[in-house]
C-alpha cells in the first residue's frame, strides 16, 4: 500500500475540546494525503485522542490499546491529555504505542506518522526509543490548523476560542496537560466560523475551558458573543464551559439580547460546601453561586442550566455532602453531571489524600444522581 493511501482511524475520549481536536487532526491528515477509516479494523494507523480528567477514562484507554493491538493494527498513537501527562513513560507502560503527541503538538501528527511508519519498516536492531516518537513540548498551536475545513457534522461545528486554563482548581489536571490559558484572536475565530458557514454549517459551539474569561485586546467574551451573533447566515450558537467566578449579570444580559444564542448555560458548581469549594480553589462560595443561578433565570427567558458536581472530595464530611445535596435540590438544574472524586497526577488535591471511602463515594453519588433524576423528570 502506498504511503499516501494509508488509512487512519481516530478514537476520541472525553470532552468537546477533544472532539474538536480530533476534527483538526482529521483535517490535517486528509490534507497530507491520508484516508480516514470508517472502522478501526480497516485502519493502518489507530489514534487514541485521550482524556486525563479521571482514572476510569485512562484505564479504558489502556485496555482498548491492548485489545486493538491483538487485532493487528500496525501503528498505534496516543495523543491528547494522557499523552501530555505520561510523555515517554507511555512506551514503558504500553510498548504497543508507537507515538505520543500532546495537545499543543497535534499539528505535527501527519509528519510523525510518516516517520514512525518508515522506522517500523526498518526497525531490526534498533532500540525501543529509536522507533518511537513523542512530542509534548509544544507552545501555542499554529492558527492554520483550525482552518482545514473538515467537519464531522454537516450542520454543527465546535470552535475553540481559548486553549488551556490558569484557574488551577486543586482537583483538575487541565493546566498541566493543556497549559496556561491562551486566547485566539477574535478575527481568526470569526473567520473560522465564516469558513464553516461556507461548508454548510449553520450552528456552532464556542469552546474553552473557561470561555467567559476570554480577552483579545478590548474584545472580551461579551463583545465576542455580540460579533458572533451578527454573522450573516449563522442560525444558532452556544458556548461551553463557564466558570462561576467569571460569570455575572452582564453576561446574562448579553445572553438575553443575542437572538441566535441558545439560552443554555453550563455552570459547574462542583460542591455546595464552602469548605470544599475553598479546598478546590474555586474562588466563590455557595451563596455566590446560588445568586448567579437566580440572576440567570431572572434575566434570560426560558433558560436551561446544567452543572458538574464532584462527590467524595478529600475531607468531605457528611455535612459537606448535605450542603451539596441541598444546593442541587435548591437550584433545580435541568441536568447535572455527577462524578466521584478521582486523584489526578500533579494536582494540588493529591496532598490532601483520598480519605473518603469508595463505598461512601458511591453512596453519595447515587443519592445526588437519584435527586437529579427526579428534578429532571419534573421539568419534562
Amino acid at each position: 500500500m502506498k504511503e499516501d493511501k494509508k488509512k487512519v482511524y481516530l478514537r476520541s475520549f472525553g470532552c468537546q475540546m477533544n472532539l474538536r481536536d480530533s476534527e483538526v487532526v482529521a483535517g490535517l491528515l486528509k490534507d497530507s494525503g491520508f484516508q480516514l477509516a470508517g472502522v478501526p479494523e480497516k485502519a493502518d494507523i489507530l489514534i487514541f485522542n485521550t482524556c486525563a480528567v479521571r482514572q476510569h477514562a485512562e484505564d479504558k484507554v489502556w485496555s482498548e490499546i491492548g485489545r486493538f493491538k491483538k487485532q493487528g493494527i500496525p501503528v498505534i498513537g496516543l495523543i491528547g491529555c494522557m499523552a501530555q501527562n505520561y510523555q515517554d513513560r507511555v512506551f514503558e507502560r504500553c510498548p504497543a504505542v508507537d507515538f505520543v503527541v500532546g495537545p499543543s503538538d497535534i499539528h505535527k501528527i501527519p509528519g510523525i506518522i510518516k516517520k514512525v511508519s518508515g522506522d517500523r519498516c526498518q526497525a531490526t536492531g534498533k532500540s525501543l526509543y529509536e522507533v518511537k516518537i513523542w512530542e509534548t513540548e509544544g507552545g501555542n498551536r499554529p492558527e492554520e490548523i483550525y482552518h482545514t475545513g473538515f467537519y464531522e457534522d454537516k450542520e454543527h461545528s465546535f470552535v475553540v476560542i481559548s486553549e488551556g486554563c490558569s484557574n488551577f482548581c486543586s482537583y483538575c489536571v487541565v493546566p498541566y496537560t493543556r497549559g496556561r490559558l491562551r486566547h485566539r484572536k477574535h478575527a481568526d475565530i470569526l473567520d473560522e466560523i465564516k469558513l464553516a458557514l461556507d461548508k454548510g454549517i449553520v450552528k456552532v459551539t464556542l469552546l474553552g475551558q473557561n470561555v467567559n474569561a476570554y480577552q483579545d485586546g478590548n474584545i472580551d467574551f461579551i463583545k465576542l458573543l455580540e460579533r458572533v451573533n451578527s454573522i450573516a447566515g449563522l442560525k444558532e450558537f452556544s458556548f461551553i464551559t463557564s466558570h462561576p467566578k467569571d460569570a455575572d449579570v452582564e453576561l446574562f444580559k448579553a445572553m438575553a439580547a443575542c437572538d441566535k444564542l441558545k439560552k443554555y448555560l453550563h455552570l459547574p458548581a462542583q460542591s455546595g460546601s464552602d469548605k470544599i469549594l475553598k479546598l478546590m480553589n474555586r474562588g466563590y462560595t455557595a451563596k455566590f453561586y446560588l445568586a448567579l443561578a437566580d440572576n440567570y433565570r431572572k434575566i434570560v427567558d426560558s433558560p436551561k442550566l446544567t452543572t458538574d458536581i464532584i462527590v467524595g472530595f478529600p475531607t468531605e464530611t457528611e455535612a459537606d455532602f448535605k450542603h451539596t445535596y441541598n444546593l442541587v435540590k435548591g437550584v433545580g438544574f435541568d441536568t447535572a453531571y455527577i462524578f466521584k472524586y478521582s486523584p489526578r497526577p500533579n494536582t494540588a488535591s493529591l496532598k490532601l489524600g483520598d480519605d473518603v471511602p469508595k463505598q461512601e463515594k458511591e453512596r453519595r453519588h447515587a443519592l445526588i444522581l437519584e435527586l437529579q433524576k427526579k428534578i429532571s423528570r419534573g421539568k419534562k
